[in-house]
């Protein structure tokens, strides 16, 4: 198969998810994905997931997203922390806390990992700061930002929209990939990325996630609904823009695009 029909095989696995997400999900979950669906149909299309999906994402490519993606996981878990101090009942405190412990130490050690290798270990120092810490690009700072000052400021029920789509996003993600490698799983140089989000356990995370969404919403009034709405259709922009932006490799030296150098 050739690297063009590979790329388009692994697009029209990751559209299939646009319309029908293959996680649990009531009315007011599927109506937020679907409500969402320009965003994430972009994200279906993505040349960095194409690539990822059949093997051929430079290595540079891929510790950049990495790089940016731990900086990504500091803020995110600032966010989930305000969350559950926020969150209206013991359960979901629980839920939060636990998604902050559990799920980021799991993604945190897939990375330690994948960085122990001496090609990728290399590579990060290059790309790090002075310090030895990733800076965090325009679209990590600006995507963390926001979820920092949602859960902060915002309602509790708009600040758990807006992390949701990193949570059911990822999980869609990752079991189209799984489809689309195959077989080829075990030779594949991402498996440890792509494993963590095709979790079983992973996904019942994001369900839980969903189910809490989905509370907030029949508790919430029109006008708070209609903000939630719109915080998850961001997120997911967001998601999509955070793997564009690391298929460039953006920094703050990386001129917007049709701007002078």
């Amino acid at each position: 198969m050739s690297t063009t029909d590979s790329h388009s095989g692994a697009a029209v696995g990751l559209a299939s998810y646009v319309d029908s997400p293959a996680l649990r999900a009531g009315e007011h979950g599927l109506a937020a994905w679907r409500g969402s669906r320009q965003a994430l149909a972009a994200i279906s299309e993505l040349e960095f997931l194409a690539e990822l999906a059949d093997g051929t994402l430079p290595a540079e490519t891929f510790v950049h997203y990495l790089l940016q993606d731990s900086a990504y996981l500091a803020g995110y878990g600032q966010a989930m922390t305000l969350l559950a101090a926020r969150a209206p009942s013991a359960e979901h405190r629980r839920f939060w806390a636990r998604a902050t412990s559990d799920t980021i130490a799991e993604e945190q050690s897939m990375q330690a990992e994948l960085m122990g290798s001496e090609e990728f270990s290399a590579l990060a120092r290059r790309m790090a700061d002075d310090d030895g810490a990733p800076r965090p690009s325009p679209t990590t700072q600006g995507y963390t930002s926001w979820l920092v000052a949602t859960a902060a400021v915002d309602d509790h029920a708009v600040a758990v929209a807006a992390v949701l789509p990193c949570f059911w996003v990822y999980a869609e993600v990752g079991r189209h990939l799984v489809e689309s490698i195959g077989e080829g799983m075990d030779r594949h140089p991402y498996r440890s990325w792509v494993e963590v989000y095709s979790d079983p356990a992973f996904d019942r995370a994001v369900e839980e996630a969903i189910g809490i969404f989905e509370e907030l919403v029949d508790a919430s009034d029109a006008g708070v609904r209609a903000r939630m709405m719109a915080a998850f259709e961001r997120g997911c922009v967001y998601e999509h823009r955070f793997w564009a932006a690391a298929h460039v490799r953006e920094s703050w030296a990386t001129p917007p695009s049709g701007a002078r150098a």
